[in-house]
C-alpha cells in the first residue's frame, strides 16, 4: 500500500488525504479556459489532468468557460475549444457551462461583501492605484475612498451596474490588507465598469467581475473539490481561499473548492503566444491558427497527431511542481510509438524518376499481395499492380555511386519490394545532364522479391507508373530555427526557419491511396509518417502532411 501511495503524484495524494478526511465525497473537476484564442499543447496537460483525476476517482469533470472579458471573447474559440477537449477524448459532465451563467451569484457575492464591510468602491484610476500598491519590499497606502460607508458603497456600486459611470471611472475592490506581503491581497479589483457586448449576455450587464473573484466563485457554485491550475497562480491561492471564505462558500483554507497548483507544460523551440501566432497569421507566414507548424491543437490534429499520442506525451511529461521544458523530440516520440502499429504502410514516390524494365512484357500488368503493416498481420493486405514502367525516388539511383551505396546503378541489383530482384542496365538523361529514365531488366524466379539463393543488399521501395495517383506532399521542418531560439533578443522577433514548409507538387502514391479521406494517417516506406490534410485535400488534389519522419533521436 506504501509503493501504492508514492507511485501517486502530489495532486492524487492530496484527493486521496481530502477524501480520506471528509472534506469532500465526490471529487469534482474542471477545465475553465478562457474564449479568447485557440488551445495549445499545454492546454492539453490541463485536460487531461483534471478529466483523469475525475475519472479516477470515479466523480465528475466540468466543461465551462470563463467568459469574464468581453473584448476578446468569440464564440469561433468557443466552438474551437470544444472540439479540441472532444477530440482528446475529455468527456464533461452534463451541458457545457459558462462564468457568465454565474453574473447573477457573483453580483450577489459582491453586494454581500459590501455589506460585511469587506469591499468598496473606489474612484482612483488604474494607474493611482498602480502607484497606491507598493512594491515587493515596500507597503501599499489606503485609498482615501476606502473608508467609505456601507450605504455609499451599495448605492454607487448599485449606479455602477446601471451604467451611471464610464469605464474606468469607479471599480470595487476587496478590503483586505494593504501591507500584505502578497501584493495580490492589497485591495485587488473585484469588479469593472466596462461598456462592452458580451458574447452570450448581449448589453445585459455594464459591470464584470474580475478574474480572481470571479474564478473561486465558479468553482464553488459548481461544486467544484479540486481547482487545479497553473504555478503563476500560486501567490493567488490566498486571494482565491479569502473569495470562497468571505462569501461563506466554505469555512476553512482546507475545506473544498481548493486551488491546487502543478507545473506548466513548455516545449523548446515552439511559439505558443497568442499574439505572436496572431503575427504570423495576419504576415502569412503560417496559413492560420491550424497551420502544422504550430503546436495549437488544431494545428496538431491536422499535421497527423492522434489523442493517444498526446496523452501518452502528457504522461511521460508527469505531474510534478518544478518547472521545466520538454525537448520536441519527446512529442515525435510519442506519435511514432502509436502509429506504428496502426497505419498502414504504403509505397509512395515524392521525387519520381521512371523506370523501364526492358524485359518485362509490355502491357501486362500483375498484382502483388502486400501486407499493410508487416508488424500488425490484423491490419491484413492489399494488391499491388507492377508492370513494365515504374517510378522510383531519384535517391535511389545513382549514375556514379560512392562505395556502400547499395541502390541502384548500372550493373547493380537491388530488390524491388514486394515484387522482383531488378538489375540496372543504364540511363538516359536530358541535355542538362538530369535523369530522366533508368533502363532495368528483372529475374521472374524472384517473383515477391525474397529469393534466397542469391542476396542483395538494396532494398528500394517504387509506384507502378500506370495507375500512379498525383498527390501533393508537404514536407515539416520546426518553425523555430533552433540554433538560435524563438525570440531574437534584440527586438523581440521570432527567428523563423526559411525551410519550415517545403512543398513537393508532383509526386506518385500507389492506387489504394486515391480512397484516403482527411485525417487518415499512413506510413510511407522508408520515408515517414503522413496524414491526408483536413484543409486543402479533395479527390482531385490529394494533399499529405509529414507528421514525422521515422528515424528519432529521442530516447526514453
Amino acid at each position: 500500500m506504501e509503493n501504492e501511495t508514492s507511485s501517486k503524484n502530489f495532486i492524487e495524494q492530496i484527493i486521496e488525504k481530502d477524501l480520506a478526511e471528509g472534506y469532500c465525497k465526490v471529487v469534482k473537476t474542471r477545465f475553465p479556459p478562457e474564449p479568447n484564442g485557440y488551445l495549445h499543447i499545454g492546454h492539453a496537460k490541463s485536460i487531461l489532468l483534471n478529466y483523469g483525476l475525475a475519472k479516477e476517482y470515479g466523480g465528475q469533470f466540468n466543461m465551462r468557460f470563463d467568459d469574464t472579458n468581453p473584448t476578446k471573447e468569440k464564440e469561433e474559440f468557443v466552438e474551437s475549444i470544444k472540439k479540441d477537449v472532444e477530440w482528446l477524448g475529455a468527456e464533461w459532465n452534463g451541458d457545457v457551462l459558462f462564468a457568465s451563467d454565474y453574473f447573477p451569484q457573483m453580483y450577489e457575492a459582491a453586494v454581500g461583501l459590501i455589506r460585511k464591510g469587506k469591499a468598496y468602491v473606489d474612484d482612483l484610476s488604474a494607474e493611482e492605484i498602480r502607484q497606491y500598491r507598493g512594491t515587493l519590499t515596500e507597503p501599499g497606502k489606503e485609498s482615501p475612498y476606502r473608508n467609505r460607508s456601507v450605504e455609499e458603497n451599495l448605492r454607487l456600486f448599485e449606479d455602477m451596474k446601471n451604467g451611471k459611470y464610464a469605464d474606468g471611472e469607479k471599480v470595487l475592490r476587496a478590503k483586505i490588507d494593504m501591507a500584505s506581503p502578497n501584493i495580490n491581497m492589497r485591495d485587488p479589483v473585484i469588479y469593472r465598469v466596462a461598456h462592452m457586448t458580451h458574447h452570450r449576455t448581449g448589453d445585459q450587464w455594464c459591470i464584470y467581475p474580475m478574474y480572481d473573484f470571479a474564478h473561486p466563485i465558479e468553482d464553488a457554485v459548481e461544486g467544484i473539490t479540486h481547482s487545479i491550475c497553473t504555478l503563476e497562480f500560486e501567490d493567488h491561492r490566498p486571494l482565491y481561499d479569502w473569495v470562497v471564505m468571505e462569501t461563506g462558500y466554505k469555512t476553512s483554507a482546507e475545506g473544498t473548492p481548493k486551488q491546487i497548483e502543478f507545473a506548466k507544460l513548455y516545449l523548446t523551440n515552439v511559439v505558443t503566444g497568442k499574439r505572436y501566432i496572431k503575427k504570423l497569421v495576419e504576415d502569412g507566414v503560417v496559413d492560420g491558427w491550424d497551420d502544422p507548424r504550430l503546436v495549437s491543437l488544431s494545428a496538431l490534429r491536422r499535421r497527423g497527431f492522434t489523442p493517444e499520442s498526446i496523452k501518452m506525451f502528457v504522461d511521460l511529461v508527469g505531474v510534478t511542481k518544478s518547472q521545466g521544458s520538454v525537448e520536441y523530440p519527446m512529442l515525435e516520440y510519442c506519435i511514432r510509438e502509436d502509429l506504428k502499429l496502426k497505419a498502414n504502410r504504403m509505397m509512395a514516390v515524392l521525387n519520381p524518376v521512371k523506370v523501364v524494365i526492358d524485359n518485362y512484357p509490355e502491357g501486362q500488368t500483375e498484382y502483388f499481395d502486400v501486407p499493410n503493416n508487416q508488424e500488425n498481420p490484423e491490419l491484413g493486405t492489399r494488391k499491388v499492380p507492377f508492370s513494365r514502367e515504374l517510378y522510383i525516388d531519384a535517391e535511389d539511383f545513382m549514375e556514379e555511386p560512392p562505395k556502400k551505396y547499395f541502390r541502384l546503378f548500372p550493373g547493380n541489383e537491388v530488390r524491388f519490394m514486394n515484387a522482383y530482384y531488378i538489375t540496372c542496365t543504364g540511363c538516359e538523361k536530358d541535355e542538362n545532364g538530369n535523369i530522366t529514365l533508368i533502363h532495368c531488366t528483372y529475374d521472374p524466379a524472384t517473383r515477391g522479391g525474397n529469393y534466397p539463393e542469391r542476396k542483395v543488399k538494396g532494398t528500394i521501395h517504387w509506384v507502378n507508373a500506370a495507375t500512379a495517383v498525383n498527390a501533393e506532399v508537404r514536407l515539416y521542418e520546426n518553425l523555430i530555427d533552433e540554433e538560435k531560439g524563438v525570440y531574437n533578443e534584440e527586438d523581440g522577433s521570432m527567428n523563423i526557419n526559411p525551410d519550415s514548409l517545403t512543398v513537393l507538387k508532383n509526386c506518385f502514391v500507389e492506387p489504394e491511396l486515391a480512397k484516403a479521406v482527411p485525417e487518415e494517417k499512413f506510413q510511407f516506406v522508408r520515408t515517414g509518417y503522413f496524414c491526408v490534410d483536413s484543409k486543402d485535400s479533395s479527390e482531385e488534389h490529394l494533399v499529405f502532411n509529414r507528421i514525422v519522419s521515422l528515424k528519432s533521436s529521442f530516447k526514453i
